[in-house]
Formats: C-alpha cells, sequence, structure tokens
C-alpha cells in the first residue's frame, strides 16, 4: 500500500546519506534522490527535511541518546529516521502522528520498535531544540571565537535577496514586490517566494542574489565603458551587476552548464557580456583589463545558512585544496591587469586559509573598502577588507559568510 508522503521521507533519508556518507553536496545528490518523489510541494519538503536534519544534526543526536539505554551507532538507520522524525516535529511542526506514518515504515522489525520507543519517549517529554544550533566539533575549533557568533546566524534558512538591474528604482521594486531594502540596488522578501512568480522576472528587472554576494562588484564602481573581467563567473550574478554598472564584462567560466545559465539571465535581463568558456590556467586574455572580479571557486562554508551540508562535508583537506587553486588563480589575474587597475578578491567562505591568508600573499598597493561602500552594520577591518558572516544583519535577516579585499596595480 502506498503511504501518502513515505517517498519524500524516504528521498529525504537518501539524500542526507549521500552528504554524510559520500560527501555530496545536497545539490549533487538532489537528482537521484528526488527522482522517485513526484510533485514540487513533496520535493520542496524533501529538501527541507534534510537540511534540518543537517542544520540540527548535533542536537537531534543529543536527544536520540538521552532515549536509548545504549547509544546507537552514528551509522545505523534508526538514528537517521529518528533526526529525520524529530527534525519534521521539532522544525517544520509536522504532528506527530503524521511522522509517525511517514517514518517508521522506512525501518522493519526490531529497528522500527525502537524508533517508535525512542520517538514516544521524547514526545512524552515534550523535548525542544536550542535556541541556536550546536556546530559540529571539527567546525567549532576551526572557526575558533568566531564560532558562537556564527551560530546564531544558522538557526534559520535565509530571506530571499534581489539585486536590481536599475538600482535607482530600489524604493519603487521595494514597495512593488513588499520587501525592504538594506542597500540601493537590493530588495529583501521572506524566503519561501516563488521567484518565477514575482513581478518582474519575466522582464529581468532582478535576479536572485545574497546581499553579501552582491558586494564584491559593488566594490569596482561604475564602468563607464571600462573593461573589467569576471574570473570564475558563473552563474552569473556578478557579470549582471557588472553590466548593469557600465562595464564591458567578459565572463569567464570553466563549466559549460553553469554559463548556460548565465546566457539565459543576460537575455532575460537585456544586458550584455562576453562570455568564455575556458580553464582560467590556460587561457589568455587579448589584452589586459582595467578592472577583475575574481570570486573564486572555495569551500562555500559561508552558505551554510542555505547550504547546511557544508558543516558536515569540508575538512582541512577541501580547504588545503581550495586554498591551493585560490592562490593560482590570483596569480593570473595580477598578471592580467593594467596599471591603474582594481582587482577584487572574493570567495564564499568562513574559512581563513581561503580569505585572510590568501590576501596577505597579494603584492599589489592595498585599495581599503570604506565604511560609506557598504550597508549600515557593516564595517571594514582594520586592514581594510570586508569580513561577513551569517550573525551579521541578524535582527535583519542576516547575509552569506564573505571575504573581500581590494588593491590596485600601480
Amino acid at each position: 500500500m502506498d503511504i501518502p508522503g513515505l517517498p519524500a521521507r524516504r528521498a529525504a533519508l537518501n539524500l542526507i546519506d549521500a552528504v554524510l556518507r559520500r560527501g555530496e553536496t545536497l545539490d549533487q545528490a538532489a537528482g537521484a534522490a528526488l527522482s522517485r518523489v513526484r510533485g514540487d510541494a513533496d520535493r520542496a519538503l524533501t529538501r527541507a527535511i534534510a537540511g534540518e536534519v543537517l542544520r540540527w544534526k548535533a542536537d537531534l543526536d543529543a536527544l536520540i541518546d538521552s532515549a536509548t539505554h545504549q547509544r546507537l551507532p552514528d551509522d545505523a538507520k534508526p538514528r537517521a529516521v529518528l533526526e529525520l522524525m524529530l527534525a519534521q516535529v521539532l522544525r517544520l511542526e509536522t504532528p506527530p502522528h503524521a511522522v509517525i506514518a511517514t517514518g517508521l515504515p522506512l525501518l522493519t522489525g526490531g529497528p522500527r520498535r525502537l524508533a517508535h520507543g525512542v520517538f514516544s519517549t521524547l514526545m512524552k517529554r515534550e523535548v525542544s531544540l536550542p535556541e541556536v544550533p550546536t556546530l559540529p566539533d571539527a567546525v567549532r575549533a576551526r572557526w575558533g571565537k568566531r564560532a558562537a557568533d556564527i551560530a546564531q546566524g544558522l538557526a534559520e534558512p535565509p530571506p530571499l535577496d534581489l539585486a536590481l538591474r536599475e538600482p535607482e528604482k530600489t524604493q519603487e521594486w521595494a514597495e512593488r514586490l513588499g520587501g525592504t531594502s538594506l542597500m540601493p540596488g537590493h530588495v529583501r522578501l521572506p524566503r519561501g517566494a516563488a521567484v518565477e512568480s514575482l513581478e518582474g522576472f519575466r522582464e529581468g528587472a532582478w535576479w536572485v542574489q545574497d546581499l553579501a554576494a552582491s558586494l564584491p562588484a559593488r566594490l569596482l564602481g561604475a564602468g563607464e565603458g571600462r573593461r573589467v573581467l569576471d574570473l570564475c563567473a558563473a552563474p552569473g550574478g556578478k557579470t549582471l551587476q557588472l553590466a548593469a554598472a557600465g562595464w564591458e564584462v567578459t565572463a569567464l567560466d570553466i563549466s559549460k552548464r553553469r554559463l548556460e545559465r548565465l546566457k539565459d539571465n543576460l537575455e532575460r535581463t537585456r544586458l550584455r557580456a562576453d562570455v568564455v568558456q575556458s580553464d582560467a590556467f590556460k587561457w589568455e586574455p587579448g589584452a589586459p583589463f582595467d578592472a577583475i572580479l575574481l570570486d573564486a571557486p572555495c569551500t562555500a562554508t559561508g552558505t551554510s545558512r542555505r547550504h547546511p551540508d557544508v558543516l558536515h562535508r569540508i575538512g582541512a583537506r577541501q580547504i588545503a585544496e581550495m586554498a591551493e587553486l585560490q592562490s593560482g588563480l590570483l596569480a593570473r589575474a595580477v598578471d592580467w591587469l593594467n596599471p591603474g587597475g582594481s582587482l577584487v578578491y572574493a570567495v564564499c567562505s568562513l574559512e581563513a586559509g581561503e580569505g585572510e591568508a590568501q590576501a596577505a600573499q597579494v603584492a599589489l598597493t592595498p585599495q581599503p573598502i570604506a565604511q560609506d561602500e557598504l550597508p549600515a552594520g557593516l564595517s571594514p577591518t582594520e586592514e581594510g577588507w570586508l569580513r561577513t558572516d551569517p550573525a551579521m544583519l541578524a535582527e535583519v535577516g542576516g547575509l552569506d559568510g564573505f571575504f573581500v579585499a581590494r588593491w590596485r596595480k600601480t
């Protein structure tokens, strides 16, 4: 007998397994895991369950351990099913009877009885989760004294940020969409909005881009027809920003699939850029550029609000690999810059090895970021860099974790 909602729970279990056991991202695992889930609502529910389990895993496990006489192994299926069940009750407000009906069929025999007993015990205790998720031990060790503050920004998925093609119409679009704005060219909406159905989507008046992700391109200012290289450009939010600001943009990326998305957004917004698919370590420009924006490939730990899988997938090996790649890309970028030109380096990472350590190696003249270039509530560091994390601007919805630095070639 088919049980309504069971395929979504089974798919969520597969998503979590792909992240924890195989090190895949939620996006990478979604294709296979969601193949048997029908309907947008159930697909969204699958992602929501998996995301909340990964966001609160340490705290869910603590609850499970408090109700068992003998600790379940970390890879035991009953533990994974109980995490799913508890996340639905405690985070998604699913009624317990619906959780039992769609969770226990994932198990058979003794494991099913065990899970039912543990779940019932915890429900009778009226347990709850803490206000702030507990970070995995390795993550807390890496982030050090910043960890407690960052964790506060991870309790909820982020709102929806839009970047406007015409910043001078910020107030107009904020009113039309029923949102708020934290700086010119930005509108923030509550999460859950169906993007393609929003006013202005079809005519390309805006694109989705986290507020922090929009800051690096802003630091290059107005283009006035000058040439800029958007290095590692896809999926293209910064390319659109630069084109809208009057730059003659070359958008370089190695990924054909991601560049197709960039091209689609250029067509939708009626903005122009020269799109080049190539390996940045093999490609050579015909002439140097007046500015370069390097939003480098990174571990993306700064996006943990929306991608909590990074809390469990990323470790020292991945950080070291990314840091080596970033160093090589920075060296290439410096050589392609005109005298007097500006270089902006950015990563959506909370790891010092991908941010501060990279900036310290750049042999160009620092061009410190100024307070008036940033939204209210953000400030540059003593070095003139920018470091954001998910707990900043929490009172208005927060933002992703980024590192940004800027130099001028003399």
